[in-house]
């Protein structure tokens, strides 16, 4: 393991179309675009994460030893905090992105999960007021 203090968090998402994912990760999650190496793999910053961007023709797409595919989905996911979850679901919603859920209230805040092009979960997260 490298000792590096570097504060940069790398995630990993598989996605079936790494332009599209891409384009709506810079469009409509404020993410910068950082490198490309199209069709197979971009990865994009917003902040201290890194977030890598994995298609079918990347290393990462590759079938495991047992045969098995990597493949996008599941329920493990990144985590945005955003000021004002209402006008971002308004606004995404009026983009026509897809969500898994409504807002849910809880003690700590407010959130809601929506999926990136290739099904791949995002959380929205506006924090409870102090």
């Amino acid at each position: 393991m490298s000792s590096s203090a570097d504060s940069t968090v790398h995630v990993r998402y598989l996605v079936d179309d790494v332009q599209a994912a891409l384009d709506f990760y810079t469009t409509h999650l404020g993410f910068i675009r950082n490198t490309a190496f199209l069709p197979a793999f971009a990865d994009v910053r917003r902040g201290n994460l890194r977030l890598l961007l994995s298609g079918p023709a990347s290393s990462a797409g590759r079938p495991m030893p047992d045969g098995s595919t990597p493949h996008p989905g599941g329920w493990n996911r990144i985590h945005l905090l955003v000021d004002d979850i209402t006008a971002e679901v308004a606004r995404l919603r009026a983009a026509g992105v897809k969500f898994r859920s409504d807002v849910v209230k809880g003690p700590g805040g407010q959130q809601i999960v929506l999926d990136d092009p290739a099904g791949n979960p995002v959380e929205l997260f506006q924090p409870a007021a102090a």
